[in-house]
């Protein structure tokens, strides 16, 4: 399965993306979990040792590495480099979590970073086209790193909300791209809910059927630095309850 994680800034959408990965990995599935979010840190909120995380840096950013696999630093370069080893060689693995950090895909303008989106993208459509295990992306509220080759091997979308006007708006924005690029099945998660009500403006906003999960805000969650500990907590259950629908088991 093929997840990709969307969603305005602070929705939660990196710790749902954390819970789900740890979801699959105790369920004995190898889980690339792909840090695909500049303003975040999933590696962080998955736990990984710190030491470990210093000492890898955003794909984008490995100039000479890039400048390789494109074939050099001429004008004319590789549109299809490969970059199956660069998914093993630069990978944090934990147990049955690869941990893989992107970067962002950069804006034209006075430098030319096409070789670096030549890199990312191959790197997305290896992975979503080409690996047999689990992956889940976890991106920022664009979906930049998806483009309409790739998005076919997305197998869902789901787009993390807060019970909020602006959040809901980035939510449906972020729903319009994703149809664009063909992605068939796009779903709602509905995040940090405080009250009754939050719960009707989510369903009264969006399409109730689309909605896949409701999640209460839960302040202890906001302190774990590993984001998803296994505890009872109602905002850990729900995150449990989301994973087991789309594993398609009973939590």
């Amino acid at each position: 399965m093929k997840l990709a994680i969307s969603g305005k800034g602070g929705v939660g959408k990196t710790t749902i993306a954390a819970g789900l990965i740890n979801y699959f990995a105790r369920h004995d599935y190898q889980v690339y979990a792909v840090d695909a979010d500049p303003d975040t840190s999933l590696g962080m909120v998955l736990g990984l040792p710190e030491e470990r995380l210093g000492t890898i840096k955003p794909i984008v950013e490995m100039r000479e590495l890039i400048a390789e696999r494109t074939g050099g630093s001429g004008a004319f370069f590789s549109i299809n480099p490969e970059v199956d080893s660069l998914l093993k060689d630069y990978t944090i693995k934990r147990g049955n979590i690869l941990f893989l950090k992107m970067g962002a895909i950069k804006p034209g303008g006075s430098t030319c970073y096409c070789r670096e989106n030549t890199i990312l993208n191959a790197m997305v459509n290896s992975l979503l086209l080409k690996k047999k295990e689990m992956v889940i992306l976890d991106m920022g509220a664009g979906i930049e790193h998806l483009t309409r080759g790739t998005a076919r091997g997305v197998d869902i979308m789901l787009i993390v909300t807060e019970p909020t006007l602006v959040s809901i708006r980035t939510a449906q924005v972020v729903q319009k791209l994703a149809a664009e690029l063909g992605i068939e099945q796009i779903k709602f998660v509905g995040n940090k809910l405080r009250q009754p009500r939050d719960k009707d403006f989510i369903l009264s906003h969006l399409p109730p059927e689309d909605v896949i999960a409701l999640i209460p805000f839960q302040v202890e969650i906001l302190d774990q630095a590993a984001g998803f500990t296994g505890d009872e907590s109602p905002a850990t259950t729900g995150i449990v309850e989301l994973a087991a629908k789309l594993h398609g088991q009973p939590s």
